[in-house]
């Protein structure tokens, strides 16, 4: 509902302002009628409503209209008074809007003549509000931005976060105490070369879907410092790159914990292995019967506890081998290698396995298949682990075979199967560590969940890819890609 519209009329005569009342009432305002100057006065100081205009005669006895003028206009500023004066007095009614009045009308008017000044002086007055409230709202707004950015400057410098923000030139216009204490920024603001870089093609890009860069820093000093950098650009309303922002973690208790507990794995597993090896050495001695006659019954119990200890001492080499690859111990020693060698050594040494389970091993190899550049137990491992799952994962009567060539300037091997396969949901996490597939045909076959954990390590190492297709029902093929043996210079 809009506001009521109030007009104050101040004027000695009673005719006057019963007439006034009667004109203006008719178009719906509200008429506040005051016989003299002093109840005129304390009409506006204590208004029944906002007073939006008023009609006010400059001849009254007592105090004069000039008077109530200069004191209306004191108390509000904006008052818009419109005086009411006879002909032989206009020129009292131009001194009147010298001294702030909006307007004059003079006696004898017209109702027309009434209603056309007052209407053009609300227009105003409609106007003047209309100003006072965009003028508050941006006071507000200007407040709100103000505390807004005093939040969020609170925010981000209590972060245990490095925040830090780069221009469309790479120029770093924000940063906070936590980024200043990681990156040590001096002066000449000098960043790390890796983050520079990420922040130059998060500058740089022209993808609309690209989200961020994440890498780890080392940072020198003192004690070295280890440090998670996501970068990513800052765009406007149109999809337009202003800058970058750089957010930065310190990791350095993380990596410490993760040598700790990768530290005491090793020295447990190493512990392990000698007396669990003994064990199995003793149970070897006794179903072999160079102890003595055994029972049948006594024999399959014997069997299953060596079985449960040679799991165990598989288990033990995978954690070491684990061990080493995160210490950067599992390769040693790179030479110029023939794939083809090292995979036929493994097919030989597997296919006592393959025809025990009646499996079809075979291998095949491109003529003239490119050298590598790997360490050559790493490779063994790569293959042992993944002609043995072919194997392992294959029924009886079924097919394994590995396949060697080149592709794209890699030399490309595959180990394919007709085993039971994987399925869709399961192959994405296949590689990570103690994850095994869980499924009815699996249940009796056993397993660390680390071979491939180890595999896919040892192949990053060596700046090779791996990738899994399968089917279940149908069979897998892991299909590796290996950088061929650079020609010397």
């Amino acid at each position: 509902m809009p506001d009521q519209t109030n007009i104050l009329v101040i004027d000695d005569e009673q005719i006057m302002r019963d007439g006034c009342a009667r004109i203006l009432s008719r178009d719906g305002w509200s008429v506040i009628c005051a016989e003299n100057g002093s109840q005129g006065l304390d009409e506006i100081r204590n208004p029944r409503g906002e007073i939006d205009v008023v009609l006010l005669d400059l001849m009254m006895p007592g105090v004069s209209g000039m008077e109530v003028l200069e004191q209306s206009l004191q108390m509000d500023p904006a008052l818009l008074v419109i005086v009411i004066t006879g002909y032989a007095t206009v020129e009292s009614a131009v001194e009147a809007m010298k001294r702030g009045a909006y307007d004059f009308v003079p006696k004898p008017f017209t109702p027309d003549q009434l209603r056309i000044v007052v209407k053009r002086a609300l227009e105003k007055r409609a106007l003047q509000k209309e100003a006072a409230f965009l003028r508050r709202e941006r006071e507000k707004s200007l407040r709100d931005i103000a505390t807004e950015k005093s939040k969020i400057k609170t925010i981000i410098n209590s972060m245990g976060d490095g925040v830090l923000v780069c221009d469309q030139d790479g120029s770093i216009v924000l940063t906070n105490p936590a980024a200043n204490r990681m990156i040590q920024l001096s002066t000449e603001d000098h960043l790390p070369p890796e983050l520079a870089s990420a922040i130059q093609k998060s500058l740089k890009t022209r993808e609309s879907a690209f989200t961020s860069i994440s890498q780890e820093l080392s940072m020198g000093g003192a004690e070295e410092v280890c440090l998670r950098a996501h970068t990513a650009p800052v765009r406007n309303d149109v999809g337009e790159i202003m800058g970058a922002v750089t957010v930065l973690q310190d990791i350095s208790y993380l990596k410490e914990l993760d040598k700790m507990k990768s530290e005491f794995i090793a020295m447990v597993t190493h512990e392990l292995r000698a007396p669990i090896a003994a064990v199995e050495q003793q149970l070897t001695v006794i179903l072999n019967k160079m102890a003595g006659e055994v029972t049948e019954k006594q024999e399959q119990l014997l069997s299953r506890a060596k079985e449960r200890t040679r799991g165990l001492l598989d288990l033990i080499k995978d954690l070491l081998d684990l061990s080493k690859i995160e210490a950067g111990k599992m390769v040693q020693y790179k030479e110029p290698l023939s794939l083809q060698e090292v995979i036929q050594r493994v097919v030989d040494l597997m296919r006592a396995e393959a025809e025990h389970k009646k499996i079809d091993l075979q291998f095949s190899a491109s003529p003239e298949t490119p050298l590598i550049h790997a360490d050559r137990n790493s490779m063994e491992e790569i293959f042992t682990n993944l002609i043995s799952n072919a194997i392992k994962y294959t029924p009886e009567q079924g097919k394994a075979w590995v396949a060697l060539g080149e592709e794209r300037g890699f030399v490309k091997a595959s180990v394919s199967d007709t085993g039971i396969g994987i399925e869709e949901k399961d192959l994405p996490r296949i590689f990570d560590k103690f994850y095994r597939v869980k499924t009815m045909e699996t249940r009796q076959i056993v397993g660390t969940g680390l071979g491939l954990s180890i595999v896919k390590s040892i192949v990053a190492a060596h700046l090779g890819s791996i990738s899994v297709e399968s089917k279940v029902g149908a069979g897998t093929t892991f299909t590796i890609l290996l950088p061929k043996e650079s020609a010397p210079d």
